[in-house]
């Protein structure tokens, strides 16, 4: 847990701490970083890739963009579920193995993706690829936990969002250029053959870094246990709520933009493309200077107010320039890319935060409840702009303004400074 430098848990000062081990607070290797990373941006990619070609599908499956959405819908069911699965089998049985597992199953789900015959089994298999998919995405975050302490664990946590946060800019470019070549099915094709790569390099390069002497011992039980008493911490709770609003705002921009800038604002799929990469690179670019520079002159608490505050100003002005004014293309795009610059002060630190309140061999649990709430409420968002049958550039406003103002209220309600434990206690939140 953190050391006496630590600040209480509700100022989510991110001060360096002592490690538990010595050997845990060692900077980040490339290697692990750079295989981290990929297993890290899986998620993004699985997402992303394909949405160029939701309209494609949509006409090849003969089906309504609004069904043809529920294959992103599943999908963040599929990451949500398989999150509460693969994240407490990790606290139990180590790391590895339940990471080549989950992509063993993730590579196979994409190529029953390649060759669905209909919305249906697509929807299933998508279902299924999220919940494996997810084992990067869980036991990444639990690794990070393993191994890093306090800052080190932000300028980690920001090191492989820089390589999973080049996945959606890179994601839909590769996308629209593959159906330049092939169908809507070529882009699973590419994510089965990725599956299959991140299978070998994980099962080469990832050594474990949960020993045996750290792992849970118990069943269910001892998971339910966990999980409950992490709930009723009430700072790992509203930092989570922070987290999971937050992504509720990413999730509506990813669910809603590529349907919204395409049918509403009339730009080509490349464009869009470009126009996502821009504010993923928002992300990635204010990700990198929160962990490489904020983070060593600033607590996460005076971090996440600024994060928060930026995130609210934007949700405002996107829903102005929409609702009220129509100011058009670049206007609504402008207030996106703030927004989505102000998640990379906001996600890093909910989450680093969150987790330093918990011992490692609860990481895996609790960083199934963090992602699992981000992607329950992304499957809730994701449908709310195309409510009314059609594309709505002021319902994304709203969805994405709603979720900002949730994130901050679950900080300033759930986090205060009088509601919390210090973080240097002298036992850990959760054992």
């Amino acid at each position: 847990m953190p050391g006496s430098t630590a600040g209480p848990a509700g100022d989510t000062s991110t001060a360096p701490a002592a490690p538990t081990d010595p050997g845990t607070a060692d900077a980040p290797g490339r290697a692990t970083i750079a295989v981290l990373g990929g297993l890290v941006a899986l998620g993004p990619l699985t997402t992303d890739l394909y949405l160029p070609g939701l309209p494609a599908i949509a006409e090849d499956l003969v089906a309504e963009p609004a069904a043809v959405q529920l294959t992103l819908t599943f999908s963040m069911f599929g990451v949500a579920a398989g999150q509460l699965i693969f994240g407490p089998l990790s606290d139990r049985l180590g790391r590895r193995p339940p990471l080549l597992a989950g992509l063993v199953v993730y590579t196979v789900a994409s190529i029953v993706c390649v060759i669905a015959p209909n919305l249906p089994v697509l929807i299933a298999s998508r279902f299924v690829q999220g919940a494996a998919g997810a084992a990067g995405l869980v036991i990444g975050r639990a690794v990070a936990r393993d191994r890093f302490e306090g800052v080190s664990m932000i300028r980690f946590l920001a090191s492989i969002t820089l390589i999973s946060g080049l996945a959606p800019i890179l994601a839909p470019l590769v996308g629209a250029q593959l159906l330049r070549v092939t169908s809507w099915r070529g882009t699973f094709g590419a994510l089965a053959v990725l599956g299959l790569l991140l299978t070998l390099i994980a099962f080469a390069a990832l050594r474990e870094t949960l020993p045996a002497s750290a792992r849970h011992g118990g069943g269910l039980g001892t998971t339910l246990h966990t999980m409950g008493g992490l709930l009723r911490r009430l700072p790992f709770l509203g930092l989570a709520l922070t987290s999971t609003f937050a992504f509720g705002s990413l999730f509506g921009y990813i669910s809603g933009s590529s349907v919204v800038l395409q049918q509403v604002y009339h730009v080509s799929p490349q464009t869009y493309s470009l126009l996502f990469g821009l504010n993923s690179l928002a992300i990635v670019g204010v990700t990198q200077l929160n962990g490489r520079v904020l983070a060593h002159r600033f607590t996460a608490g005076t971090l996440m107010t600024v994060g928060l505050g930026t995130s609210i100003a934007a949700g405002v002005s996107l829903f102005l320039v929409t609702a009220v004014w129509d100011l058009g293309l670049v206007a609504f795009c402008a207030s996106l890319f703030v927004m989505m610059g102000s998640l990379g002060i906001v996600l890093p630190n909910s989450a680093a935060r969150a987790l330093s309140l918990v011992a490692p061999k609860a990481a895996g649990s609790a960083s199934a409840l963090i992602g699992t709430g981000t992607f329950l409420c992304g499957a809730i968002v994701a449908p709310l702009s195309s409510l009314g049958g059609k594309p709505s550039a002021v319902l994304l406003a709203i969805v994405v303004l709603c979720c900002s103002v949730l994130a901050a209220t679950s900080y300033a309600v759930l986090c205060r400074p009088g509601r919390s434990t210090p973080a240097d206690a002298p036992k850990p939140a959760v054992a």
